[in-house]
């Protein structure tokens, strides 16, 4: 009898990390059912992989499409079930705290947590039948929090007391949760969060807020030039997958270990001492 593959769920593969690692995860000979909110988006991915792959419809904020998703997904695997979950699809909410409109952070939450979490429910009884592993995409952000972008790093550190619940209640069941923690890597996330950043806020936080925001610019011009490539990513996600002793936490990228370490090391008032020395020096408008 013919082994059926190992199958995985991963969210968000549009573009970026979600489309790397489902091309990835195809070529190492997974059953890869790759979740796209448009149809086009999952044609045009497929066209680049093997005819294991099956893009679903699957936006993590409506029910009704996880629902749908759910039910297909379960039909393909019937009792051998899902060995594997990959939460990406995420969005960034730009702007300070005190500017963010209440909806848009309503939203940062509802994709980047509510969503991971529905999602999540939803497959767990697959995942279940195989003993299969949940890797969530985070970011070092979830750590090492910065100014102008506290949307985003506030649902990141939810991501990661997520991770930790689901691992601490899963186990017993011979499951694992991981999650990963990228540093700057090479996707549009904050083209798109700059770009609507600016026009919510009021003139005068616009002004107040002008270096952090052209600090956090030229860091998404530099993920442009210097970022990592999605597919450091995807290797990782492969290993949390499929390593025989997974690590509960992954960080990636140099920039993001050297964060890390900073945070780890340096007293907090020094460390927000050196964020604002940061600000001051690199983060000066162009004029």
């Amino acid at each position: 009898m013919t082994t059926p593959p190992r199958s995985v769920v991963i969210t968000g593969c549009s573009t970026g990390i979600g489309e790397c690692a489902a091309l990835r995860l195809d070529r190492l000979g997974w059953q890869v059912f790759a979740g796209v909110r448009r149809a086009e988006d999952g044609r045009r991915l497929a066209e680049k992989a093997s005819h294991r792959l099956r893009w679903i419809l699957l936006d993590v904020t409506d029910e009704d499409s996880i629902a749908a998703a759910t039910a297909q997904v379960a039909e393909a695997v019937g009792s051998n079930g899902l060995q594997g979950l990959v939460n990406n699809a995420g969005i960034a909410v730009g702007g300070p705290i005190e500017g963010v409109p209440l909806d848009q952070l309503r939203w940062q939450f509802e994709v980047n947590v509510i969503g991971l979490v529905a999602v999540t429910q939803a497959m767990i009884p697959l995942l279940r039948l195989a003993k299969g592993r949940i890797v969530n995409i985070g970011s070092i952000a979830g750590r090492v929090t910065s100014p102008v972008v506290g949307a985003y790093c506030a649902s990141k550190h939810a991501v990661e007391a997520v991770t930790d619940a689901l691992r601490l209640e899963l186990g017993p069941s011979g499951m694992y949760a991981s999650v990963i923690e990228p540093g700057v890597i090479l996707t549009p996330i904050w083209d798109k969060a700059l770009s609507k950043s600016g026009s919510a806020l009021s003139a005068e936080l616009a002004q107040r807020y002008s270096a952090e925001v052209a600090l956090i610019a030229k860091t998404a011009r530099r993920a442009r030039k210097h970022g990592l490539p999605p597919d450091r990513v995807a290797d990782v996600i492969v290993h949390a997958l499929s390593a025989t002793r997974p690590r509960h936490r992954y960080v990636v990228g140099r920039d993001a270990r050297i964060r890390l370490a900073l945070q780890t090391i340096l007293p907090r008032r020094w460390m927000d001492a050196l964020v604002h020395r940061v600000v001051r020096k690199y983060g000066r408008p162009r004029t």
